[in-house]
Parts: C-alpha cells; sequence; structure tokens
C-alpha cells in the first residue's frame, strides 16, 4: 500500500519489477523501465472525470484573491488552464497509494511532486527543484505583458478613429441605446458577409452592429473595418491605461495557499504569471466597458465560453442596463467546467440572460451543469456542418484528425505508425490553426481536405475537436484517442459513444470496426432558426 514517488534522475535502488507512471512534463528517461503501468491513459481520464467538484470548489475559496478575475485557472477552463490535470494526477496518486501493489510514479514537476509527497501511502524521494523554473517564468511573464502592453498601447492609438463613425451610427439609427451590438473574435476566416464564428447573421439581421474583440491584431482589425464596417474595441481603451497590465497577474494570498491544495495552486499562478493572458483579460475588460459607455447598445450578444472577460462584460452591461446573449457556439460536456455557473463567484449573476445554443443536445448538457432552463433557447449551429449523406467504405483510408497540442499529436501519430501496413492506410489532417510535420510512407498521406468534402473512409481517430461529433453524426466508425500525461477532454454529448482508444489498443480496434448507431442528427445539431435571433436580439 505504496506509492513510490521519484522524479526521472533518481531511481536508484527500486526494482525493475515494480510497475511505473509518469506524469505530466516528465523527461522520457522512464522508458527505459520494462514494468509499465497497464492503461495509464485511462487511469488519469477516469480521475479527471470526477475532478469537476473540487475544482469548482478551489475556484469559489479563491475567487477574491489579487488578479483572480483574470485567471482561467479559477473560472475552471480545461482548454486555458492544466489545473484540472493537476488535481486528477492528485486524484489517480491518492488511488494508487492506496492500492494493494507497490507503484512508482515518475514526477519531473516540482510543484506537483512537492504536492504529491503530502499524500497519505506516499513514499517521496528527493524534489525536483523549483528556482530554475521560477525565475525563466518570471522573466518570460514580464516579456510577454511588457509586449502586450506596447502593442496594446499602440493598438489604441491607432484604431482611436474608429470609435466615431460606430457612435455615430448607433445615434442614426435612432438613439444611442438601440442597436445590438455583435463582439466576435478576429478570425482569419472572417470577411464580407462571413464571420466565422456567426456565419451569415451579419447579413441575415442588418441592424446588428460589429465589434472586435481586443484580440483582434492591428491588421485584422483595419481589413475588417474595411470589409465589415466594424470598429476594434482596441480604440476604445486608453494608451496609458494599457502599460498598467505590466504588473497585472493573479497573485494568490498567504492564506490563500494555505490548504492541502497550496502547491498546485502556487503552480497554477506562476503559469498564467509566465505569459499575459491576465493582462490581455484586464485590455479586454477595460476597452468594452469603455465601450458600453459610449455607444450604450440595447443588446449584446457574443461566442459565450464564460471566460473572465465575459464575466466583466455580463456584470458591466447589466449595471448599465444592456441586455446581455451568449452563443453556445461550439460544444459543451462533462469536461468544459467553465460553462457551470459553478466556477462563477457569483452563481447564475455571472451568466448572460440568454445562452442560444446551437442543438437540443448542447442545451441539456447546460441544464445538466446547472444553467437555468428559462435562459436557454436553441438558435441552431452556424460553425458545425455535418454532411447529408455518409462516405463510409469499409476498404477506405483512417481519418486521422490530428489535436491542437502537439505532444498528443505526437503520440496519436506514434500509434498510427505502428498501426499503419500493407492492408491499412491513413489519412492525417493536422489543426487548421496549428500545422504538425506529417513524415508520409505509401500508407500515411497528409491531406488539407476537411473530413466532410472527403472520399470514402473506413474510419476516424481523433483526440480533441469536434471532428469527432461530426463523424459519429456521418455515420462512421468514430474512435477517440487518449493520450498519455494529458487529458484529451471528452466534447460530446450524452448518446454518443465513439471507440475508446490509446497506443496499445488502437491496432486490434481498428480490425473490428462496425459503423456506430444512427444518431437523429436534429437530436444533436440545429439548422440555423433566424427567428429565434429576432426573438433575443432586439432591434437587429
Amino acid at each position: 500500500m505504496t506509492l513510490l514517488l521519484r522524479t526521472s534522475s533518481d531511481l536508484a535502488g527500486i526494482s525493475d519489477d515494480v510497475a511505473w507512471i509518469a506524469t505530466t512534463g516528465t523527461a522520457p528517461a522512464s522508458v527505459g523501465r520494462p514494468q509499465k503501468l497497464a492503461q495509464p491513459a485511462r487511469r488519469l481520464h477516469a480521475a479527471f472525470d470526477e475532478i469537476g467538484q473540487d475544482w469548482w470548489g478551489l475556484a469559489q475559496r479563491l475567487a477574491n484573491g489579487p488578479g483572480a478575475q483574470y485567471s482561467h485557472a479559477l473560472t475552471c477552463a480545461a482548454m486555458n488552464s492544466d489545473l484540472g490535470v493537476m488535481l486528477a494526477w492528485s486524484r489517480l496518486a491518492g488511488e494508487l497509494a492506496a492500492d494493494e501493489r507497490v507503484v512508482l510514479m515518475l514526477c519531473d514537476d516540482g510543484f506537483l511532486f512537492r504536492h504529491l509527497s503530502d499524500l497519505p501511502g506516499v513514499e517521496a524521494g528527493r524534489p525536483p527543484r523549483l528556482w530554475p523554473g521560477r525565475v525563466r517564468r518570471w522573466l518570460r511573464g514580464l516579456l510577454a505583458r511588457t509586449r502586450h502592453g506596447g502593442r496594446t498601447a499602440y493598438a489604441a492609438l491607432v484604431l482611436r478613429s474608429s470609435r466615431r463613425p460606430h457612435r455615430k451610427s448607433h445615434r442614426k439609427s435612432g438613439g444611442a441605446s438601440d442597436g445590438t451590438c455583435l463582439i466576435v473574435y478576429g478570425h482569419p476566416h472572417s470577411g464580407a458577409g462571413q464571420d466565422a464564428y456567426f456565419g451569415t447573421l451579419m447579413a441575415d439581421l442588418p441592424g446588428l452592429t460589429h465589434v472586435l474583440h481586443t484580440d483582434c491584431s492591428l491588421a485584422t482589425a483595419r481589413r475588417l473595418g474595411a470589409e465589415t464596417a466594424a470598429t476594434s474595441l482596441h480604440g476604445w481603451g486608453s494608451a496609458w491605461a494599457a502599460l498598467g497590465g505590466l504588473t497585472t497577474r493573479w497573485r494568490p494570498t498567504g492564506v490563500e495557499l494555505a490548504g492541502p491544495h497550496g502547491w498546485l495552486i502556487r503552480r497554477a499562478a506562476e503559469l498564467e504569471g509566465s505569459g499575459a493572458a491576465a493582462a490581455a483579460s484586464r485590455w479586454q475588460t477595460l476597452c468594452q466597458a469603455a465601450w458600453l459607455d459610449g455607444v450604450h447598445p440595447k443588446a449584446v450578444v457574443w461566442p459565450w465560453e464564460n471566460h473572465p472577460w465575459e464575466r466583466a462584460l455580463v456584470h458591466a452591461a447589466h449595471q448599465r442596463g444592456i441586455a446581455t446573449v451568449g452563443y453556445q457556439h461550439t460544444v459543451v460536456s462533462k469536461h468544459i467546467f467553465n460553462y457551470s455557473p459553478k466556477s462563477n463567484p457569483d452563481g447564475i449573476k455571472g451568466l448572460p440572460q440568454s445562452v442560444l445554443c446551437n442543438g437540443p443536445a448542447f442545451r441539456r448538457q447546460l441544464e445538466a451543469l446547472g444553467v437555468p432552463k428559462d435562459r436557454l433557447a436553441v438558435g441552431g449551429a452556424f460553425r458545425i456542418q455535418i454532411a447529408e449523406t455518409s462516405n463510409f467504405d469499409a476498404t477506405g483510408p483512417v481519418f486521422v484528425a490530428l489535436s491542437n497540442d502537439a505532444e498528443i499529436c505526437r503520440q496519436m501519430m506514434a500509434a498510427v505508425v505502428d498501426a499503419a501496413g500493407p492492408g491499412r492506410h491513413f489519412l492525417i489532417k493536422d489543426h487548421p490553426m496549428y500545422p504538425y510535420a506529417i513524415s508520409e510512407t505509401e500508407a500515411i498521406r497528409a491531406t488539407s481536405v476537411p473530413l466532410t468534402e472527403q472520399g470514402a473512409v473506413s474510419a476516424v481517430l481523433y483526440s480533441t475537436g469536434t471532428v469527432g461529433l461530426e463523424a459519429l453524426l456521418f455515420g462512421l466508425p468514430t474512435l477517440r484517442f487518449l493520450p498519455e500525461a494529458r487529458i484529451a477532454a471528452d466534447i460530446l454529448p450524452p448518446g454518443l459513444a465513439p471507440v475508446i482508444v490509446d497506443a496499445e489498443t488502437l491496432d486490434g480496434a481498428l480490425d473490428s470496426l462496425d459503423p456506430p448507431p444512427a444518431v437523429p442528427r436534429d437530436s444533436v445539431i440545429s439548422p440555423v432558426d433566424l427567428s429565434v435571433w429576432r426573438r433575443y436580439l432586439p432591434a437587429a
């Protein structure tokens, strides 16, 4: 009933007969040991399934600390923070420590190591040093915030003139509070007549005004301003205030660091402080508040994911009597913890007054996460498109949709190489925003064509992203790949069940695949219903 905790360079005296598992970020020196613990990926993902309440509890306890309002860790956003992964390792370590056999856990992360060493049943060796990484992260964070401050101050000065036509357009529409404004990210695929998040909604509802989030670069803001008459929120910010982001970061206090999760809280805060995410959230918050004061629209709508800037937007809008409408534009699942009001310091008060969902399955999932039923409606899906007919062919290649995570891509490709052969071919498509170098062979070919435009395929392999959802609704055999020491968040609603595989089981699973049970598409994703959008967007 012991868990041996060691770094990858401190293994002297431990028998090769002891089964081992390596945590996130651990050096690969451990591969020379023969007795790897069975199903490491499944074990970690099973632990991750159970950490929601722990993460929400931490978010509530830490919500009022300095800079906490800008923290992604405290919004419980699994796509933006790996605090949930650390909580899963803690849970798994506790389970292994209570097991009858001795297990070796290899951990090169200094914070996680110190946290795990305090758990009952853990026999820890010498911990990794903390100071080299802390110095690197401090310097990196300072440089990142300096760069962000300079760029946003310049953008504020250059785009300041975009205020006037935007304010004037609202006054022409009949008063400063007549319009409905659409806040969108600066996506490279957006342009005249088409937005990457809202499709043709701007053309369909010409009363909408287009507003660009501060993630939008200066070049993209200028392009979209010319093509769509969009205004950039950068122009509503103060260049002097932009420089205040140099010192903006989440800083947990000594009281907040006390308790069983203190080391993990330190780790999460330092990782966030090594970049400019908090400074970026602060800048968006300042710009949108100034814009709300200057324009005072009747309503504001945006692609809702309950991130820090969105919570600030909800509060600022409600204080000014402005209606808020969030669009659930992507997916919701048991692993997307940030959508729950349990992650909000003030619960449902931090949610938009209305949330338009892209389908009934995701509406039900939001209800299960605690979003009030009377705030939800189905507006339809702009982004997720499902083909009408299946392109299944048992003799076709396996379509592989790579992740946006380079390490997950590496593990997927290693498994594909092992499973490829004369009778089995793979088509590999990397993520459009995160290119990955693919080594082609006779059995492995790269493609830039999305799944819905492919010819015949025999199956689909994915790990993260919406391709798995598309494949299942398309009627294709679908495999979800679980990586080791990483979490591939499950984005599927209940009722859709891909075949779960890892590096050890992919080859065998491909030998016995059948198309999945048919699922009515309209029970998951709905077509866009403009009558719903008109009902919820006043003066649009």
